[in-house]
C-alpha cells in the first residue's frame, strides 16, 4: 500500500511561544525551564491540508460502554499498575515522561467498544510500584512490556505510543515484533533525537537536586505547571488542562521520597544509545504502522515522523495535525480516535480476506 500523508487543518489560536530563557529559581525550589527554540510552522510538500469543513468527529456508539477498571500485576520488574476497559482485541496504551496512563483516558473511553484497551503505568510512573534497585531505563521499560503482556496471558496488541514511551516501544517492536499486531506512533523520542534538546535544561535541573522541589511547586500551584517555564508548551491550549489532570499526573511521583527518587533515575537513564543499537532491527519491522504528529511540536520536530515513515517498512500512512503539540492525544482525541479507527478497520478488513 502506497504511504499516505495528510494534515488535518484545524485552527491554532493559542500564541506562539516565545524564546524561553532558562532559569533557576534560588531557594527551596528550583524550576527548570525546559522549552525549546520556536519550532516554524510548515508542512511537507506531500501534504494535502484539509478544509475547515472535513474535520474529523468522534463516531457515535450504540449500546453500553464498559467502565474502566483499575488493575495491577505482580512480575520480576515490580507491581505494574494499569487501567483496563472494553473487549476484544488488545491495544496496548503507553505514556511518556512525568504523566502515566490516564493520559489515554478519552481513548479508553472512546474506542473500547471495538478494543479491550489497556493503559499500562511505566517504570517509576503512576501506580506502579518497583524496588529501590530495579534498573528503569528505556530498554528496561521495554522488556518490562512483554513480561507485562506474558503476565497477563496476551499474545499481539496494536500498541499506541506519545513521548518517551514512542521510544520505548521502538525498543518493544525491534526485540519483539512478533508481539506486535499494529503500531501507531505519536510525537515521540525517535533515533538520536534523545533526549531532545528542548527538554535537557529539565535534566539538568533534576540532576542538580531540583526534581523534587519542581513537583512541589507545579503541584501547590497548578499555573506553574500550564506556564510557558515548565510543560505548558507541550499543550497547544495548556489553560484548559484541569487541576485534576495535573494531580493524577504528578502526585503519584512524590507520594514518597522513593517514588521521587525513581523517576530521577529514570531522567538520568535518558540515552539515545538504546534506540540507535536497535535502529538495524526497526528498519525490518513489517507491523502496520501509522504515525500521527503535531506540527507545532518544541521536543519532536515533524521531521522526525518523516524519519520514522522511511525507515519502518510497515508504514501505511502519515499524518500531521496542523498547530497540535505532544499531548494532542489528550487535547484532539476526537481526531485521533477517528484515525485509529479508521487504521484498525483496514486491518480487519485485511485479515477478514485472507
Amino acid at each position: 500500500m502506497d504511504r499516505n500523508t495528510i494534515a488535518v487543518s484545524i485552527p491554532n489560536d493559542q500564541p506562539r511561544v516565545a524564546q524561553p530563557v532558562a532559569a533557576l529559581l534560588t531557594g527551596t525550589l528550583i524550576i527548570g525551564l525546559f522549552l525549546g527554540a520556536e519550532m516554524p510552522r510548515r508542512i511537507s510538500a506531500d501534504t494535502r491540508v484539509l478544509p475547515r469543513t472535513e474535520r474529523l468527529s468522534v463516531s457515535t456508539m450504540n449500546g453500553k460502554k464498559s467502565s474502566p477498571i483499575q488493575r495491577s500485576v505482580q512480575m520480576a520488574s515490580g507491581r505494574i499498575s494499569y487501567t483496563e476497559q472494553g473487549t476484544g482485541p488488545v491495544a496496548l496504551f503507553v505514556h511518556g515522561v512525568l504523566l502515566n496512563g490516564y493520559l489515554w483516558r478519552h481513548q479508553l473511553e472512546d474506542l473500547s467498544d471495538i478494543r479491550r484497551c489497556i493503559a499500562v503505568d511505566l517504570l517509576a510512573h503512576g501506580d506502579t510500584e518497583i524496588a529501590p534497585d530495579q534498573d528503569v531505563s528505556v530498554t528496561a521499560n521495554a522488556k518490562m512490556l512483554k513480561e507485562f503482556l506474558d503476565a497477563l496471558h496476551i499474545d499481539k496488541v496494536d500498541l499506541l505510543v506519545n513521548d518517551s514511551g514512542g521510544g520505548i516501544t521502538q525498543i518493544f517492536a525491534a526485540l519483539y515484533p512478533e508481539r506486535v499486531r499494529s503500531l501507531t506512533l505519536t510525537d515521540c523520542d525517535t533515533h538520536d533525537n534523545w533526549p531532545p534538546e528542548a527538554f535537557k535544561p529539565f535534566l539538568a535541573m533534576a540532576a542538580a537536586g531540583g526534581l523534587r522541589g519542581t513537583l512541589d511547586a507545579m503541584l501547590s500551584d497548578k499555573s506553574v505547571y500550564r506556564s510557558p517555564k515548565a510543560l505548558g508548551p507541550a499543550y497547544e491550549h495548556p489553560e484548559r488542562l484541569s487541576d485534576d489532570s495535573i494531580e493524577k499526573y504528578l502526585r503519584p511521583l512524590v507520594r514518597t521520597e522513593q517514588r521521587t527518587r525513581d523517576l530521577q533515575r529514570f531522567l538520568a537513564a535518558f540515552d539515545n544509545k538504546h534506540t540507535l543499537a536497535i535502529e538495524a532491527r526497526l528498519k525490518t519491522l513489517k507491523a502496520p504502522t501509522l504515525i500521527v504528529w503535531g506540527t507545532d511540536d518544541v521536543y519532536f520536530d515533524v521531521k522526525w515522523s518523516r524519519w520514522l515513515a522511511d525507515n519502518i517498512p510497515g508504514t501505511r500512512r502519515r499524518v500531521e495535525f496542523k498547530g497540535a503539540r505532544i499531548f494532542f492525544p489528550e487535547e484532539r482525541w476526537a481526531e485521533f480516535n477517528k484515525e485509529l479507527r479508521a487504521h484498525w478497520q483496514v486491518l480487519q478488513q485485511k485479515a477478514s480476506i485472507k
